[in-house]
């Protein structure tokens, strides 16, 4: 972090200030924990569910923090005092990102957002020193706590923005003001909160309200609650797409083998070839769209495409990995009807020695379409190229009942009695999926079938 000046930090909070505080300090990081504070940082008491940061600020300021920021007077102790330092956070933040006039993309969507955020810093690390978010920092404090990582060395940076309920985005927006916003889809994610899928593409849209009226967004024309975009926003719409549909850029000839993909570029009457080191007609659509924003910042063709081919699947977003002669397609961080699809998908499309065996878990957060979406996902089962089908939680056991009579089915709830299941009935040349919400902790029963791998 550059240095930001009290003075400028409390006139745009139009904070109180107590005790004589020299307002000519510069504060060089802003910190929300007690635990690393360096001399010449501002603490600021964030308030959660488990705990409240006030109860820190004398902790903080004996540790070497200049001054904390509170919504209340700590007893002798020199504070900025905000409404609320939630949103205070965020305003630091946005006075801070306006230091920099570099390409700042926010990425949001209902599945594929994390994925195409790396793509896309992936892209822009060709020519540009970039800055990304890092693993699921993506709300209103994991966001500006990015932006506030930025120094006078970074060219560009990718910041993605998940949320639960309405206005989150919209804070998050009017922080980071995106000089290009990229919106992957419309699923089912948060629908329990957000009421339905228009509910979801409003909440999704409100990454525009930090913008500029004349910055793009970049998004699929093959989501039918995004493909009117062109005609729905009066600012530059630049749409993506697998199937043609008159897209600015799409894809063609699209091949998998051996966890990589081959497709065709197809943009302003060129075709390029590109290299994708993932599977999945959904991460040829991510691809597109880190392709467009280096497009869109300047970049020239091949240096895109040497950013697409750098990429590299991590941590539980379908990582597929080989395991004891098997193919393990490991897709744990979380799950939608859409992302349900891509994963059998891949599956299906994937060369297989013995048999292709879906590890479907619970997927959560649906509220009361749980039933029927789990229903759907059964039916998208029974439609797929695989061989054996393992539901694992309460709500699976809808995929189990729609899946069909042709596959091989079992179904659980309990941990045990999956990996006893799996330990016996799979043997080399299987290729596997595993796919769940976080919630049900399928990456343990990935780590304890193969104590030595990691995901």
């Amino acid at each position: 972090m550059e240095s930001l000046n009290l003075k400028e930090i409390a006139d745009y909070l139009h904070a109180k200030i107590n005790l004589n505080l020299d307002l000519n300090t510069e504060i060089t990081e802003i910190s929300t924990d007690t635990r690393n504070l360096p001399t010449g940082c501002l603490f600021l008491a964030l308030r959660g569910k488990n705990f409240d940061g006030h109860d820190f600020v004398e902790q903080a300021i004996s540790n070497g923090a200049v001054v904390a920021v509170t919504d209340f007077q700590v007893a002798n102790m020199p504070c900025l005092i905000v409404e609320n330092t939630g949103k205070a956070l965020l305003e630091i933040a946005s006075l801070y990102r306006s230091k920099f006039n570099i390409p700042v993309v926010a990425v949001t969507g209902s599945v594929g957002k994390t994925t195409t955020k790396e793509l896309i810093a992936c892209v822009l690390s060709e020519k540009f020193n970039t800055l990304k978010t890092e693993a699921n920092l993506n709300n209103e404090i994991g966001m500006p706590k990015t932006l506030l990582k930025l120094n006078k060395t970074h060219e560009a940076i990718v910041l993605e923005m998940g949320m639960n309920h309405f206005e989150e985005i919209s804070h998050m927006s009017h922080s980071a003001k995106p000089t290009i916003a990229v919106i992957t889809n419309i699923g089912f994610s948060h629908v329990e909160n957000l009421g339905s899928q228009e509910g979801i593409k409003k909440a999704k849209l409100e990454i525009l309200e930090g913008m500029q009226s004349d910055s793009p967004v970049i998004t699929s024309a093959d989501d039918k609650f995004l493909a009117s975009l062109k005609q729905e926003l009066d600012r530059p719409v630049y749409m993506f797409s697998t199937q043609g549909n008159s897209a600015d850029v799409y894809a063609e000839d699209i091949k998998e083998e051996n966890g990589v993909t081959t497709f065709t570029i197809c943009h302003e009457n060129k075709k390029l070839l590109a290299v994708l080191p993932a599977v999945g007609e959904h991460n040829v659509k991510n691809a597109l769209a880190a392709y467009f924003v280096g497009i869109l910042t300047g970049m020239q063709e091949n240096e895109i495409l040497c950013g697409l081919a750098k990429y590299q699947p991590t941590g539980m977003r379908q990582n597929i990995m080989e395991k004891n002669g098997q193919i393990i397609i490991a897709d744990c961080y979380n799950a939608s009807p859409d992302s349900m699809q891509a994963g059998l998908t891949v599956l299906s499309n994937y060369d297989c020695k013995g048999k292709k065996i879906a590890v479907l878990g619970d997927m959560l957060e649906l509220g009361e379409l749980s039933k029927e979406l789990h229903a759907k996902v059964g039916e998208m089962a029974k439609n797929a190229t695989i061989d054996r089908l393992i539901c694992y939680g309460k709500e699976a056991k809808q995929i189990a009942l729609h899946a069909g009579d042709k596959l091989e089915i079992f179904c659980t709830e309990e941990e045990t009695k999956l990996i006893e299941q799996l330990q016996n009935s799979t043997q080399e040349g299987d290729v596997i999926l595993f796919k769940a919400s976080h919630g049900m902790h399928l990456e343990q029963v990935i780590a304890k079938l193969y104590p030595e791998e990691e995901i």
